[in-house]
C-alpha cells in the first residue's frame, strides 16, 4: 500500500436532483445514466487524456496532469449534456453540477485524497445544474488560452475547508435547437450593468388567505417604488420581476436572466388584525445573504402600513448595499479592467479608512476619470479630495486634526453615516 502525492486538476460532478429522478424513474434513470457516460462523459475525459478515479451512483471524480484539458472537458460535458436535453421536459432532465480545483493529492491504490480533492467536491456542490464552479487557481491558468468568461462569486467558506476560497463561474452558452434541428448557441444571461442592480422578487401570501395577494403585491409595488429614488441603484421593474410570482426560484438564477447583483425577496403573514412582513437581501451572484430584518404592523390602515415598510426597508438596505459594493470592488482584483464605478468606490473607502490616505483616493478618483471623463460621482469625489488635501493646518491650540476633519467633512458624515456612493 504506497502512497504519492502530485499536483492534478481535479474535475467532481455529480446529477443535480439524483434522487427526484430515480424516484420517478429509477430504471429509467439509470439506463440513461449509463448512456450518457459512454456517449458523452468517457470519451470527453479520455480524449482530454484524464483519468476516471471512481464514481458513484450519481457522480465521478476525475483527474487531469493539465487544468486546460480539464476545464476543457468539463465544458464538453455539459455543452453535450445541454444538447442532449434540448428536447427533453425540464422535470425529466438529467444535468450536473461541475466543480474544478488544482492542488495538491495523495495517490493511493488508485484512489485520491486531500484538500484538493475535497475542495473541487464542495465547488461542484456550489454549481447550478448545468453549470461549472473552478477555483481561482484553475481561473489564473485558464486565463488567456480558452475562449470562456469567468464570474468572480468571491471567496467563499467551504464545509471542512479552513481557508476562504476564491471561487468563478464558468460563463457557457446554452445549446437550443432551430427548426431544421441544427444547434443554435445563444447568451445565457444578461449582463450585470456597471451600476449596483437589484430585483424585488413577489412576496410570498403565508396568510392562508388569496385576499390578501393584492397587499402582498402593493407591498412590493411600494418598496420598488421607494428604491427606484435611490439614484445610484438599478432596479428592475416589477413587470419583469412579477414573472416570477408563485413560482419556487433559485435566486441566483434570477440574477442571471434579470442581470441583476442582488435580490430582495420576502413574505407577507397576516393573524387577525396584526400582519408580519419579512424580507431578505441576497447576493444573486453568490447566493449569500446579505441583510434580513422583519416587520410588524396592524391593518388598521393598510396604505400607511405599507408606505412605512417600503420608507423603512430602503433605508437599511441602502447602507447594506453599499457595504456590499464596497466589500465586493476591494476584494476584485487591481486590474485594468476596473470600471470607473469600481475606482470611485475604492478612493471612496480610502478617504474614509482610519488611516485616511487622501492622496491614495485622489489617485483612484483620477483613474476613474480617466476610464470616463464624464462620471460626475468621480470628478466631484476628486474636487472634495483636492479640498480636504489644500487645508491650512492648524495652530497649537486651534483644534486636532481630527477636528478638522469633522468640520470638513459633509454633515452626515460625523459618526451618524458617511456619505454614500452616487451615480
Amino acid at each position: 500500500m504506497s502512497q504519492t502525492r502530485r499536483l492534478a486538476a481535479i474535475l467532481a460532478a455529480d446529477v443535480a436532483g439524483y434522487s427526484r429522478l430515480i424516484g420517478d424513474d429509477e430504471e429509467g434513470t439509470l439506463n440513461r445514466l449509463r448512456a450518457i457516460r459512454a456517449e458523452v462523459v468517457d470519451p470527453s475525459i479520455a480524449q482530454r487524456r484524464g483519468r476516471v478515479v471512481k464514481t458513484t451512483g450519481d457522480g465521478l471524480l476525475a483527474e487531469f496532469n493539465s487544468v486546460v484539458d480539464a476545464v476543457r472537458c468539463a465544458t464538453e460535458i455539459q455543452n453535450g449534456m445541454a444538447e442532449g436535453n434540448a428536447e427533453i421536459a425540464a422535470k425529466k432532465r438529467i444535468e450536473f453540477r461541475i466543480g474544478i480545483h488544482q492542488g495538491d493529492i495523495v495517490a493511493e491504490d488508485g484512489d485520491i485524497f486531500g484538500d484538493g480533492v475535497n475542495i473541487a467536491a464542495r465547488l461542484e456542490g456550489l454549481a447550478d445544474p448545468g453549470g461549472i464552479c473552478a477555483s481561482a487557481r484553475i481561473q489564473e491558468d485558464v486565463a488567456g488560452k480558452l475562449d470562456l468568461r469567468f464570474e468572480d462569486m468571491g471567496e467563499q467558506n467551504l464545509k471542512n475547508i479552513a481557508r476562504p476560497v476564491r471561487v468563478y463561474r464558468v460563463r457557457l452558452l446554452k445549446i437550443e435547437r432551430t427548426p431544421t434541428g441544427s444547434p443554435l448557441e445563444i447568451a445565457p444571461t444578461l449582463t450585470l450593468p456597471d451600476k449596483p442592480s437589484i430585483a424585488v422578487l413577489p412576496f410570498a401570501n403565508l396568510s392562508g388567505d388569496s385576499d390578501q395577494e393584492y397587499f402582498a403585491d402593493g407591498m412590493v409595488e411600494e418598496i420598488i417604488t421607494a428604491l427606484s429614488r435611490i439614484r445610484w441603484l438599478f432596479v428592475i421593474a416589477s413587470n419583469s420581476s412579477f414573472t416570477y410570482k408563485g413560482q419556487a426560484v433559485d435566486v441566483r438564477q434570477v440574477g442571471r436572466e434579470l442581470g441583476v447583483r442582488y435580490v430582495l425577496k420576502g413574505s407577507v403573514r397576516k393573524a387577525g388584525q396584526s400582519i408580519r412582513i419579512t424580507g431578505q437581501l441576497i447576493d444573486a451572484v453568490t447566493g449569500s445573504h446579505l441583510w434580513a430584518d422583519r416587520f410588524d404592523g396592524l391593518l388598521e390602515d393598510i396604505f400607511e402600513l405599507q408606505d412605512k415598510v417600503a420608507i423603512n426597508v430602503a433605508g437599511v438596505i441602502e447602507p447594506a448595499l453599499q457595504a456590499a459594493e464596497t466589500a465586493r470592488s476591494a476584494a476584485r482584483p487591481t486590474t485594468n479592467d476596473l470600471t470607473a464605478y469600481d475606482l470611485y468606490l475604492r478612493a471612496y473607502a480610502m478617504f474614509w479608512s482610519s488611516t485616511r490616505h487622501i492622496s491614495e483616493a485622489l489617485r483612484l478618483t483620477e483613474q476613474a476619470i480617466e476610464r470616463d471623463p464624464h462620471y460626475g460621482p468621480a470628478l466631484a469625489w476628486a474636487a472634495y479630495c483636492y479640498v480636504a488635501l489644500r487645508q491650512p493646518e492648524r495652530k497649537p491650540g486651534g483644534g486636532s486634526s481630527e477636528h478638522r476633519r469633522e468640520v470638513s467633512a459633509p454633515r452626515h458624515a460625523k459618526g451618524i453615516a458617511q456619505p454614500r456612493p452616487s451615480l
